[in-house]
């Protein structure tokens, strides 16, 4: 088998068509398959994206001057390689990339979820010889219902610390996580909602793409004493106990995340509520795609890496686990004993 994917110092490098996937270090060239952070990096001298994913990679990575959009499915010619995007359902404009060189076809997926979300294209089967795939949530405790179910949990919440006189505070990552409830909401209500400003600049992005979501005010166009009693207002994890916090009185805290299945994390995290809710597939969700796209070998990276690669090697998969810098949700993740004892 033609390798079409090396693990360098830079990052994943296809020496075909002399270019890296979503690179740590800095390089020439730069395919990158979503705007989270640890996949869009600063420092490349040309970014190639999804024709979706430009305005996030330009409000993530204001220092970037040439950013390169793609349609999906459009061939790029790089080198001998041959480099396509196609669709990964994690976040709005995320791609898995295909390449084509030597005879054979290697896919890197990139971050990717396999269920339902009104905010993002849905994920797209991509036949190939080999498939590099994350595993964020690679172990069988982790299995999710649909995304409208949990988030009308998060409703049922926010009306019952109405019914309270409390204010819901709602913690969910601010690119892909935040939009995703705000959308899936509008099942529920045609509510205003108040937004951290890291939030708020991210939906900003989604609406302009024509992703609809529930009306938002960020709160910091209000004054601080304004009166958030009965409201749901959405934040980054990382303003969950911050002095952004001291403006509001009487609250009720949730965090939405894939890590809430198991028990434990809310309590761990100090959260009073937790909602499972993930933009990574699941267990099922995982075995699903190296099934359906027909690979004859399989490298497995962040996450579970080794509990998913040791289980598809069980199946009779040619698999093996692969050391990147990526992390996805890791700072979360419990040890392979842990997983072994957990139970939602």
């Amino acid at each position: 088998m033609a390798q079409l994917i090396q693990v360098t110092p830079q990052g994943l490098y296809c020496p075909q068509g002399d270019f890296y996937v979503d690179p740590w270090g800095k390089v020439e060239r730069a395919v990158v398959t979503h705007g989270h952070s640890d996949h869009a990096r600063v420092g490349s001298q040309q970014y190639f994206c999804s024709a979706t994913s430009v305005p996030i990679l330009q409000h993530r990575l204001p220092q970037a001057g040439d950013i390169r959009p793609l349609a999906f499915g459009e061939a790029l010619q790089l080198g001998d390689a041959t480099v396509s995007l196609h669709p990964a359902g994690h976040i709005l404009g995320s791609a898995q990339v295909r390449i084509a060189a030597e005879g054979e076809v290697w896919v890197v997926t990139g971050d990717y979820k396999r269920c339902a979300d009104p905010t993002c294209e849905p994920f797209e089967v991509v036949p190939c010889d080999a498939l590099i795939t994350e595993a964020t949530f690679g172990a069988p405790v982790y299995q999710w219902q649909p995304g409208a179910e949990t988030v009308g949990e998060i409703y049922q919440w926010w009306m019952e610390n109405r019914r309270l006189g409390l204010t819901s505070l709602l913690f969910c990552y601010a690119l892909g996580k935040a939009q995703r409830v705000l959308a899936e909401l509008r099942r529920f209500t045609d509510e205003e909602v108040y937004t951290h400003g890291a939030v708020e600049a991210i939906t900003v992005i989604y609406r302009d793409q024509g992703v609809a979501t529930l009306p938002t005010r960020a709160t910091t166009d209000l004054p601080k004493d304004h009166s958030y009693s009965g409201a749901l207002v959405i934040a980054p994890p990382s303003a969950h106990r911050s002095v952004w916090m001291k403006r509001f009185k009487n609250v009720s805290t949730g965090f939405a995340s894939g890590w809430m299945r198991v028990r434990g994390h809310r309590r761990r995290r100090g959260y009073q509520r937790g909602f499972v809710l993930s933009d990574h597939a699941d267990w099922p969700g995982l075995l699903r795609t190296v099934r359906e796209t027909g690979t004859k070998k399989i490298y497995v990276t962040h996450g579970y890496k080794d509990l998913l690669a040791r289980y598809l090697c069980h199946e009779g998969y040619a698999a093996q686990s692969l050391d990147t810098l990526f992390t996805g949700d890791d700072t979360e993740a419990l040890s392979e004993k842990e997983i072994a004892k957990a139970a939602p």
